[in-house]
């Protein structure tokens, strides 16, 4: 089953999470697809702006440490060489801007993907978590670099070094998110307002 969908519509491409039934729990596919998503947006000069959504009730319920976590522990890339990281850290790099549509759970890689992105819209209905800490792992996907940017020291150190949960409200309150909706404005098939 692809993990990744991939639209255009008009100058824009549509990267949808595609493994609700797991919550959209990042495998190593559903890494590789999206590196390969991002590369394709970038590579394609029609298009200006992708739009990344899931499928289901929630964004993310962070990776799939079961399959994910070995290939991490072994120091193998999360994503394929000579494709976009979508976390923007290593590799090749994107030029073009990103918007983020979350709902649901947005775990440990959701919001990491969150924060790479330039622009961040959350349903009323979103909760975020960098879990990690209470799993003894670190968040290696950026939030330790680009949380403190965004929100400020002491707001990314209240939310990374305790793993609590956070709502909507206080995503935009810190700055992680620029505005709230309801989740039916965020949830597959996206329609775009013309």
């Amino acid at each position: 089953m692809q993990r990744i969908t991939y639209e255009t519509e008009g100058h824009l491409a549509l990267i949808g999470l595609n493994r609700a039934n797991k919550r959209n729990a990042f495998d190593s596919q559903m890494l590789r697809e999206l590196g390969e998503a991002y590369s394709r947006f970038e590579d394609d000069g029609a298009l200006r702006c992708a739009l990344v959504f899931a499928n289901g009730e929630h964004f993310t319920g962070g990776l799939d440490l079961g399959e994910v976590g070995p290939r991490v522990a072994a120091g193998e890339p999360l994503f394929s060489e000579g494709d976009v990281d979508p976390l923007g850290l290593s590799g090749r790099q994107r030029t073009k801007p990103v918007v983020i549509a979350l709902r649901g759970y947005c775990l440990t890689i959701g919001v990491e993907l969150a924060l790479a992105a330039d622009v961040r819209i959350v349903a009323s209905d979103c909760k975020f978590s960098q879990i990690e800490v209470a799993r003894g792992i670190y968040p290696f996907g950026g939030a330790t670099l680009r949380l403190p940017q965004i929100a400020g020291w002491g707001n990314a150190m209240r939310w990374l070094l305790t793993g609590d949960f956070f709502d909507a409200n206080e995503a935009l309150r810190i700055g992680l998110a620029q505005e709230i909706t309801e989740p039916e404005n965020v949830t597959a098939p996206i329609r775009i307002p013309r």
